[in-house]
């Protein structure tokens, strides 16, 4: 009976993975947190699973050791990006969702305001980078693109850049660009290829 209870709560988890990729009632771009604002311990949501789970590096939990993470990281369903070493059947798209702390396993309806460009041992990252769509989750009032980011918060993307240069291995990350909201709508449509 036990047993049974809980296979039957197992199988009421939500699939993340197969979530669409815009909301089906504002038709809004989604986006599920794997990574909590605030925090140094970086999980991954595992679809076999279906739950989010610590990263692994050689074999045990992940954490920063620099600050902990500036928004909430997470990916947007329907998506894959081109296959790495890392990930070698890709991977959802990463975002970053500059907002207050949401848990794992929260979707939030999103506006891309910009796309990050990396490279890490010679391989490309694009990071989308993201404000929530309502207002009463918005902690940056007014940003609903890249121009208005850089105008009302300049720095942010000093805040940001400094983040990610340190979120790996010190010296292997480097910031090829930064794009605006057009380049990252783009990346979106892309990866739902």
């Amino acid at each position: 009976m036990l047993a049974l209870l809980v296979l039957g709560l197992a199988s009421c988890q939500p699939d993340y993975a197969h979530l669409p990729t815009f909301s089906s009632e504002r038709k809004l771009l989604q986006a599920v947190i794997e990574t909590p604002a605030g925090t140094n311990h970086e999980k991954m949501y595992d679809p076999a699973s279906k739950e989010f789970r610590s990263r692994q590096r050689a074999g045990t939990d992940y954490v920063v050791e620099f600050l902990p993470f500036p928004g909430n990281y997470g990916f947007i369903p329907g998506t894959y990006t081109t296959p790495t070493p890392s990930f070698p059947t890709g991977r959802p798209q990463p975002v970053l969702v500059l907002a207050e702390s949401e848990p794992s396993g929260t979707v939030l309806e999103i506006i891309p305001i910009g796309l990050l460009v990396l490279e890490e041992a010679g391989v490309l990252e694009k990071i989308i980078l993201a404000v929530p769509s309502r207002p009463s989750q918005q902690i940056l009032p007014d940003v609903t693109t890249w121009a208005a980011l850089q105008q009302h918060y300049p720095a942010v993307q000093a805040s940001l850049r400094l983040w990610f240069l340190h979120h790996g291995q010190w010296g292997a990350v480097h910031i090829v660009g930064w794009k605006d909201e057009h380049a990252a709508e783009q990346q979106v449509r892309k990866a739902m290829q």
